[in-house]
């Protein structure tokens, strides 16, 4: 079953790392709010299929729904909007290398909203390396091979807002200790009833004359890369536990940058590659000054749990919330996919 969830991890960070030529494709004939529309909708289904066949969904779930509508702007309309506008500004493989700087700005919403979060030298050393990737992507102070500095603004607006929604996660819906997949489900869903409210559907159905765009909109995005993922990584964390999924961090920025390169034709500048190494190597050292607090944690166990670990492991996108660390049975999920 191990090497079953293995080829589920592989399969999940291909999966993630499409998601933005797909968001390009479509973004051809309809604008990006029209695109987060289809995607959320299409997304649910799978999603609401696998909470019922998990029998996950319980009316007094409902005396939370205020709860469930700010993640459902935080981790879901907000953030996958801007990452759409991102993505439609900026070359694919750039929108994809950006997106993973989730954790550092999941960290850095954490360190001003969580007063218990320390910073350590080795947090410090990893959100130094990744916010030096980012800078040297925007590269503002260079017009040659100029990249988007407003589409960085939004990719940038779409990680802090879906890394504040994992601190209030953590201080809000944690503590509820609701199924993984029901929170998924209410979050994903009101999600989809606030953007039928607020986005124009006018001239959307000029997408599905294009079997490229629609293809990768529908099936990509929305079955695949927002409902499917999140049943891969559930399937991932309950055969190799949150910590081994949280690896799958790294796979998607690399995937976009492959697709970009050789199947689109992107011209990456050679400070891009470096961008990349720094950004997922300072992921990787903040993942690692956060293992560092658990386990002096558990040397003081009388000093609580002020670790982020909780909170940084499953930044893969798709975030499983648990109070112990591999704790599935007392989670409560936000699941989101870049």
């Amino acid at each position: 079953m191990k090497t079953t969830a293995y080829l589920a991890f592989v399969l999940l960070g291909v999966i993630w790392g499409s998601n933005f030529i797909f968001v390009k494709w479509a973004a051809e004939h309809v604008t990006p709010g029209q695109i987060v529309l289809l995607r959320v909708v299409f997304g649910f289904l799978p999603i609401l299929l696998f909470a019922l066949v998990k029998r996950a969904l319980r009316w007094e779930h409902l005396r939370y729904a205020h709860h469930f509508a700010v993640m459902s702007l935080l981790a879901t309309a907000v953030y996958y909007f801007a990452f759409a506008k991102g993505t439609v500004l900026l070359p694919s493989s750039i929108a994809g290398l950006l997106s993973g700087a989730i954790p550092l700005f999941t960290f850095v919403c954490a360190r001003l909203f969580m007063s218990e979060e320390r910073i350590s030298m080795t947090k410090a050393a990893g959100v130094g390396l990744g916010f030096l990737g980012v800078l040297l992507i925007a590269r503002p102070w260079s017009s040659v091979g100029a990249i988007s500095g407003l589409g960085v603004i939004y990719m940038v607006a779409g990680s802090m807002s879906v890394g504040c929604s994992f601190v209030y996660a953590r201080r809000f819906i944690s503590p509820l200790k609701l199924p993984a997949v029901a929170l998924a489900t209410y979050q994903i869903g009101l999600a989809m009833v606030l953007l039928s409210l607020v986005t124009s559907v006018q001239g959307i159905q000029v997408v599905f004359a294009d079997t490229r765009a629609w293809t990768g909109l529908i099936v990509g995005l929305g079955l695949f890369g927002t409902g499917l993922a999140y049943v891969i990584y559930y399937f991932i964390v309950e055969h190799l536990a949150a910590v081994a999924a949280a690896g799958v961090t790294y796979i998607p920025p690399v995937v976009a940058l492959v697709i970009g390169v050789f199947l689109v034709g992107d011209t990456i500048h050679p400070i891009g590659y470096a961008a990349m190494i720094l950004i997922l190597s300072g992921v990787a050292v903040l993942q690692l000054g956060s293992r560092q607090n658990v386990r002096r944690r558990r040397r003081r166990p009388e000093q609580g749990d002020a670790s982020m670990w909780p909170l940084i492991r499953d930044v893969a996108s798709s975030v499983e919330w648990a109070a112990p660390v591999g704790n599935k049975e007392s989670s409560a999920v936000a699941m989101t996919a870049p």
